[in-house]
């Protein structure tokens, strides 16, 4: 199957889209679906995976195309797995309910679909016009108006040659009922002993006495939305990260937590209600402390500590703790890989690590690389320790300094369940964790997310150190050495359902405790930490399967193809409009033709000593209204990252093309 480049070509220019396969279907009620039988729609294929936070992006972003064009828009998931855990059918169908997904998903574990579309990247878009041809091409995300555009264009098409056919898509719901918590994600201690835990799934906070069972109070009407107000009145979307500030902050600012209302894009303050003796209970509190509630996108201006912190975007802020070094909260903003900082008493806003590309770089803050971090924790000695999900990585900053390091991870592709030595040569590896925990004794417990595990990270220190962390910008592994320990990893606790944060809890006979989220269960788990629980479990390291491209040995031609959306034109005002990185893994196997540059075209060489690898491009464009009558024109920047896995073949293709938009 081919794509044509330009998807304003004649009708009769049009590939076919090919057949869906996959093990079977999710939201139709047991029915399977074909592109024959959806001829007379406009079929949007979204090719995601429930652990991708851009995928999660589009999700958001197809919600009001939904709404908008309910009688000629069949939106279909292809659900095309990056990890081991993705591609269990019962942990995919909850994650459908998790994230409210209310069109048919296929579960494609095998990349049957992924491969038969040339996909590439996720989120990858398709868009079928009423003959079952394949009119637009979409990598990443932040395409809503694009999209809105071309279905308009489409429906006009359908109508004139009479082959629209309207009516409602082919979903079957099953009907969610209210229930304690469902999908909780984190939680905090507050002063007085009760948990306040974030009921993700059903939008709001819980309060519980200190048993994590008993319900003192529920914060938010339940349904998506931002509404600033009291418990009753309240609403948030998604809400993920929860800190209890310090108690001397909390007095100042007139608010007990910071929560990350992750869909919503905000930092929420919220005072919680108590009883008080003899005198009526006090009322709880919501407002909006950080955010303008828009989804940060490329090319708007990151916050350096200055004006109001309401007046900036975020990007699915996912985490928070607090940094006594810093004297402020830390947060993981997992949407544009970065963390960032946040002062309650002043308002300041500013980043504090990553340049929003994706990837596993070490070293000075302000260059690091990020991939989705969703965990934070301040350490003893005040470290910032930070579950990097997407790497499947634990790693550290040091807020003295201002230097990051990796102390298990290898880079975006790579994860498994092993335990014992880890560091940049260590074989310990972790599957997309999402919470870190500081014990009193200076180790580190992990909410293993998708291998359904509680880790324990110890570092040693001594003469007998192995090296930790990489300063190579162009690796997504670990290379030159940062910080020097010798850590070691071990399991304490399995057969969790999506473990997916912990506090230190009060020890049960002297055997200490963690109080663990376990979000796929819905609930709240008590784990000890006993010495005599640690096991050495070694599942085997794995990579994530992708079709693996064969090109030639040399000189490979990449382009980046980009055609502005219909009324639009490339914007050089400030600038070049365009930009393109390439680099690969590892690092070697490139001699030619990598780094920066603002052409969407390169040419490639290798060491042929290198037969296979990953390659990395990472492309921006920014187009503006191309209307002259327009005083302030609106302009937008489309970005995406694309990891392909390549292997040198004498005869392959010596072109690559990669589709920003087409």
């Amino acid at each position: 199957m081919t794509t044509p480049p330009d998807p304003a070509a004649p009708l009769t220019a049009r590939a076919h889209g090919s057949a869906l396969r996959g093990r079977g279907w999710l939201n139709t009620g047991g029915a399977d679906l074909d592109l024959e039988a959806l001829r007379g729609k406009i079929v949007l294929l979204d090719f995601w995976t429930f652990c991708c936070v851009n995928c999660l992006h589009v999700l958001e972003e197809l919600r009001p195309l939904e709404a908008k064009w309910a009688d000629e828009l069949v939106v279909i998931g292809v659900h095309s797995p990056k990890f081991e855990f993705e591609k269990d059918p019962e942990a995919l169908a909850a994650n459908i309910e998790r994230y409210e997904v209310t069109h048919p998903v296929i579960d494609d574990p095998e990349l049957e679909t992924w491969t038969a579309y040339g996909a590439r990247a996720w989120p990858t878009l398709m868009v079928l016009d009423t003959h079952g041809r394949i009119a637009g091409n979409l990598s990443g995300e932040g395409h809503a108006a694009n999209l809105d555009a071309l279905i308009t264009r489409l429906v006009a098409e359908g109508e004139a040659d009479a082959t629209l056919r309207r009516g409602p898509a082919p979903t079957v719901l099953t009907e969610r009922h209210p229930q304690t918590l469902r999908f909780p994600s984190k939680l905090a201690t507050l002063p007085d002993g009760r948990l306040v835990v974030s009921d993700a799934g059903q939008h709001r906070l819980v309060v519980f006495q200190s048993d994590g069972q008993t319900v003192d109070e529920v914060i938010g009407v339940g349904t998506r939305g931002h509404l600033d107000g009291d418990s009753e009145t309240a609403q948030f979307t998604e809400p993920n990260g929860v800190l209890a500030l310090p108690h001397e902050v909390a007095l100042e600012v007139g608010y007990d937590l910071l929560v990350t209302d992750t869909a919503n894009h905000l930092l929420r303050g919220v005072k919680v209600g108590q009883d008080r003796l003899l005198r009526s209970r006090t009322a709880t509190e919501v407002i909006t402390v950080a955010g303008s509630g828009a989804q940060w996108m490329q090319g708007e201006p990151l916050p350096r500590g200055e004006g109001d912190a309401r007046t900036y975007a975020l990007s699915t802020p996912w985490d928070v703790t607090w940094s006594h070094v810093l004297n402020r909260a830390v947060i993981a903003m997992a949407g544009i890989h970065q963390l960032w900082t946040f002062d309650p008493t002043t308002g300041a806003l500013m980043v504090l690590a990553g340049t929003t590309q994706e990837g596993l770089v070490d070293g000075p803050a302000v260059t690091s690389w990020w991939a989705q971090p969703s965990g934070l924790d301040e350490l003893p000695d005040g470290r910032i320790v930070v579950a990097d999900s997407e790497t499947s990585a634990v790693r550290v900053l040091d807020p003295q300094t201002m230097r990051v390091s990796t102390l298990v991870g290898q880079g975006l592709f790579d994860f498994g369940h092993v335990d014992g030595p880890a560091g940049p040569d260590g074989v310990a590896r972790l599957q997309h964790p999402l919470a870190v925990t500081a014990l009193p004794d200076g180790r580190i417990a992990v909410a293993d997310t998708y291998n359904s595990a509680i880790r324990i990270i110890e570092e040693h220190t001594g003469d007998e150190s192995a090296e930790v962390g990489t300063d190579d910008p162009g690796s997504d592994g670990a290379g030159e050495p940062g910080s020097r320990a010798q850590v070691t990893v071990v399991t304490v606790a399995t057969d969790l359902k999506e473990p997916s944060a912990a506090i230190v809890g009060p020890p049960v006979d002297g055997i200490g405790q963690l109080i663990v989220v376990e979000s796929g269960a819905h609930r709240v788990t008590w784990v000890p930490v006993a010495k005599a629980a640690e096991r050495i479990i070694d599942h085997g390291a794995q990579r994530s399967e992708r079709p693996v491209t064969e090109v030639g040995p040399g000189p490979l031609t990449v382009r980046v193809l980009f055609t502005p959306p219909e009324g639009h034109k490339l914007d050089n005002s400030l600038g070049p409009s365009t930009q393109m990185t390439v680099s690969t893994t590892p690092s070697a196997m490139l001699t030619a033709g990598g780094g920066v540059d603002t052409e969407l075209e390169r040419t490639l060489e290798f060491d042929p000593a290198y037969g296979e690898g990953v390659l990395h491009v990472s492309a921006r464009a920014a187009s503006c209204d191309a209307d002259p009558a327009v005083e302030f024109p609106a302009c937008h920047m489309h970005q995406q990252d694309w990891g392909v896995p390549i292997r040198l073949v004498d005869g392959a293709p010596t072109h690559l093309d990669l589709s920003l938009l087409a």
